[in-house]
């Protein structure tokens, strides 16, 4: 059985961000530690398939 996915976003710089619902159109995300750190803290971590929006 496939997961429902539902990612919401409000980074509105994302290309991939519907700004109209908040929601990311992508069917999945890659989340990663910021540089080379051990990740104890969410903060530490960040979308790494966010792509700028160049329009």
């Amino acid at each position: 059985m496939e997961p429902n996915q539902k990612i919401n976003c409000t980074v509105s710089s994302c290309k991939y961000n519907n700004g109209d619902k908040d929601l990311c159109m992508l069917e999945a995300i890659h989340v990663a530690p910021m540089e080379d750190v051990d990740t104890e803290t969410a903060d530490e971590s960040m979308c790494a398939s966010y792509r700028y929006d160049e329009q």
